[in-house]
């Protein structure tokens, strides 16, 4: 299999530098641990929106999904269709109580809602879970590099690893959010790109439905049974509403009109995409049949398809969707060990200034430890395997408590304790057993946990104290926000905001174009020179558009 050319390594470091200046340009916006961890609440809901939708890719779905895509066909996309449901439920239901919260971090909220016992409990477990789940898509990213490239799995690892990190390090959920953005533009482009070539090389969409029809169905496979999907779905949405990085996404817009905006735009992001996303996988299953480890099958057509330079956007493009969801990652786990850890248990007058030092120190404390246990996670049978026994294990058992407990007030500490013991422990054994399907093992053990959470309300009693703190909790998150909670930003920093998105566009619009010219009698370098011509495009769009509002905003100041 070929590998990356001189000019693809050209276009990808062009990319990190252009990732490395919007963090350097957020770094100094940050003041306090407020800003470096929540934005001081002024993140505009479109750009947490695309966020949010990046964050729930990683290269995860182009190793994982495009695995069963390439085995089984569309049932790729009905399965990754499952993360539409917690957004829309996110949108209805649970993002305004989160901003209502009023939280720091989503482990902040535990105490609030239960104990400080619950926690910490919920810290150091969801920590231990975090890791488990980056570890997997810092995995995929090693796959997906060593596929494209000449590095060793390790070398692969340790480079792609450092990278997220250091970028995570410098501007806070300001930076990451707009990184996110940004890498958006870059992928969707390129994805879009990949597409028409692969049809093009199995002769036509009619053509590929005819040779792999039993590909063309949103439930054939395994995982298409009804019991399967239904499991399944009813998993990731507790898994989502439960992730610290999409509670916090909901948390850091200004109010709560944001909140519904942002979970709806998130839903139809994730609704429209996954099949841009996944049908070239479906294409390599008659282009490149017979690949030893379908896992690989995305990367391996593109590879085999893109022309020097434009591969090298599509690493480019890959790398954005895993370093966008590690970022968000590592941001929320330094800011749980950050403020429920060091600041709780060490240093409680710590200032903002020492705050965020360790902040950073915890960033790349996160970022070590991931980077090495991912070198271990084939062991566990690959990127959606492992993801899948993980989900199961830890992530159900801590979600259940955090997402019920914010609708049912009769509910108690004691409760999530149970939950989580319960959850665990049957999750662990039905594992170990192995006599019993995956999905109804996943189903006895939410179940088991839903039934433990909801019953301990009416078996355990709880003291007056504890029940006059859940009133006032409720009272709060019923309680709409006063307009002097509502995030507010500059003008002057709106505006630099835009001229960045202006000036970062333009570039890539320039790299699309660079990198099309040795391609250009091929699709392949015509499609691409749209591309960058619509970049420029747009980019001069954003430039005119936003100094007419500057100075419109500024008159209105006067």
């Amino acid at each position: 299999m070929d590998k990356l050319a001189t000019l693809d390594y050209v276009s990808l470091g062009i990319y990190l530098i252009l990732m490395a200046s919007v963090g350097l340009f957020f770094g100094w916006f940050v003041k306090d641990i407020k800003g470096y961890f929540k934005g001081g609440n002024t993140i505009p809901w479109g750009i947490s929106g695309i966020s949010n939708f990046m964050g729930s890719l990683s290269t995860f779905v182009f190793i994982a999904y495009a695995g069963i895509a390439y085995k089984d066909g569309l049932i790729g996309v009905t399965v990754l269709w499952s993360a539409v449901v917690p957004f829309f439920f996110a949108a209805l239901i649970l993002g305004k109580l989160w901003m209502r919260s009023r939280i720091l971090t989503p482990v902040e909220y535990l105490e609030k809602r239960f104990n400080a016992n619950i926690r910490q409990l919920f810290g150091w477990t969801g920590l231990g879970m975090r890791f488990l789940d980056n570890m997997v898509r810092q995995y995929a990213m090693g796959i997906f590099l060593v596929t494209a490239t000449d590095l060793t799995f390790v070398q692969a690892i340790i480079f792609s690893g450092m990278i997220t990190t250091l970028f995570t390090i410098v501007g806070g959920v300001w930076a990451v959010v707009v990184m996110d953005t940004l890498q958006f533009v870059i992928l969707i482009f390129v994805s879009f790109l990949l597409v028409p070539l692969s049809l093009e090389a199995t002769g036509g969409l009619g053509v590929l439905m005819d040779k792999l029809p039993e590909h063309f169905t949103f439930f054939s496979g395994p995982k298409g049974q009804p019991l399967w999907l239904t499991v399944y779905f009813i998993m990731i949405l507790f898994k989502y509403n439960g992730n610290w990085v999409f509670i916090q996404r909901f948390y850091s817009v200004k109010d709560e009109r944001a909140t519904r905006k942002l979970g709806f735009l998130s839903a139809t992001l994730l609704f429209v995409f996954p099949i841009v996303f996944l049908l070239p996988a479906i294409a390599a299953a008659d282009i490149l049949p017979g690949l030893e480890d379908p896992e690989q099958a995305y990367v391996a057509v593109a590879v085999h398809l893109l022309p020097a330079g434009l591969l090298g956007l599509m690493i480019a493009a890959m790398f954005s969707a895993t370093m966008s969801s590690l970022n968000s990652e590592f941001n929320i786990m330094s800011a749980v060990l950050t403020n429920d850890i060091y600041k709780r248990l060490i240093n409680p007058h710590a200032t903002d200034k020492q705050l965020i030092f360790v902040a950073r120190l915890n960033i790349i404390l996160v970022g070590t430890v991931v980077i090495i246990g991912s070198l271990f996670i084939g062991k566990l049978g690959g990127a959606f395997e492992a993801n899948k026994i993980l989900t199961g294990l830890f992530a159900i058992p801590l979600a259940i408590p955090l997402v019920l407990g914010l609708l049912f007030k009769r509910t108690n500490s004691a409760g999530a304790f149970f939950t989580v013991l319960t959850g665990i422990f049957t999750g662990l054994s039905l594992t170990i057993y192995g006599g019993i399907t995956w999905e109804m093992a996943t189903l006895i053990q939410m179940a088991s946990c839903i039934v433990v959470f909801l019953a301990s309300g009416f078996i355990l009693d709880s003291e007056q104290a504890y029940r006059e703190k859940v009133n006032t909790f409720f009272m709060k998150i019923r309680t709409p926000l006063a307009p002097d909670e509502i995030g507010k930003s500059s003008p002057e920093f709106r505006f630099a905001l835009a001229n960045l998105f202006s000036i970062a566009i333009a570039v890539s619009g320039l790299l699309f174009c660079a990198v099309s010219v040795v391609s250009i009698e091929q699709a392949s370098g015509k499609i691409a020179l749209g591309m960058g011509a619509f970049c420029m495009v747009l980019s001069v769009f954003l430039k005119w558009f936003t100094t007419g509002t500057f100075k419109f905003s500024k008159k209105s100041l006067r």
